[in-house]
């Protein structure tokens, strides 16, 4: 048992709401997995400044400062650091996968957990009220936020088992459920290069999604092809910078609940992390089918 929480705003005069909102969201969904949280913001202007590369990365052993350093010296311009809680958020003026193989280079011990532009991942151990507050979340603005309240059932509690998964750019996947085929799976992504940073079978269907979103595909099709190859249980949302989606299996066991007004969709796995949202008393309110696939777009 997990919760995910979503929210996307249509109205640009939410934006400085955006961590206060998610924040109640995540907290409604506390209870439904307190051994680790994450959550994924787009458009925060001071953790992702416009027109910036951002890598959030964990498990560093190193200052803030040697690692800004070090970095400049590798991209040949200046790399911010900012220090959340216990994530680096990197940051510089160049595109975000350039950044990212600058670290990878230089920290290959290092944990990414998100990369793009507009982005920020933070994820961590512990209950999902105390790593809101750690991160200053209620603070943050944006356009977009996608949160996750973890209960392990099948790896480790760890901050690489923690979601969101956010392995493509600007790319973030959270997962209620449990994939019964994700050994096999990755066994054949494995096979055609693609890594991995944990055991978890979520972070199976995040590269599997990232995969065919780098063939072209659209994120509608990419989560059919997902529908078609992996057996289970489980409720998806999957976001970038430019969309939000989400999709059931086929017995859609897993609860999930949308909600849609002219100022915002948001999803939840239950009800009660939707009903502070502003304007939800007309909000359009459903349940989603069955492998059907809802998105929207900036």
């Amino acid at each position: 048992m997990c919760g995910i929480v979503g929210l996307h705003l249509r109205n640009p005069d939410l934006t400085p709401q955006l961590g206060k909102l998610l924040t109640g969201m995540l907290g409604e969904m506390a209870d439904r997995g307190t051994d680790s949280a994450g959550v994924a913001v787009y458009g925060d202007r001071i953790w992702s400044p416009v027109g910036a590369g951002c890598v959030s990365i964990l498990e560093v052993d190193a200052a803030p400062t040697v690692v800004a350093d070090a970095l400049r010296v590798r991209l040949g311009v200046p790399v911010s650091v900012q220090v959340i809680d216990t994530i680096f958020q990197l940051t510089a003026t160049l595109d975000a996968e350039l950044l990212l193989t600058a670290v990878r280079a230089e920290y290959p011990h290092a944990l990414v957990i998100g990369f793009g532009s507009d982005i920020t991942v933070l994820k961590g151990i512990g209950h999902p009220a105390e790593l809101a507050r750690a991160w200053g979340l209620p603070a943050a603005a944006g356009w977009q936020g996608v949160g996750h309240t973890r209960m392990a059932t099948e790896s480790a509690v760890t901050a690489s088992g923690a979601h969101p998964y956010a392995v493509g750019p600007g790319q973030c996947l959270v997962h209620n459920g449990s994939f019964s085929n994700h050994a096999t799976i990755r066994r054949s992504l494995r096979t055609e290069g693609v890594r991995f940073d944990s055991e978890n079978d979520t972070e199976v269907g995040a590269r599997f999604v990232a995969a065919q979103l780098a063939g072209g595909r659209s994120v509608e099709t990419a989560l059919k092809e997902l529908c078609a190859n992996f057996d289970g249980f489980y409720t998806l949302l999957v976001s970038n910078r430019d969309s939000f989606a989400v999709v059931r299996d086929a017995i859609a066991c897993k609860p999930a609940v949308i909600a849609e007004t002219p100022d915002w969709v948001a999803m939840a796995s239950e009800y009660r992390a939707l009903s502070d949202l502003p304007g939800v008393e007309a909000a359009k309110i459903w349940e989603p089918q069955p492998e059907v696939v809802y998105a929207w777009n900036r």
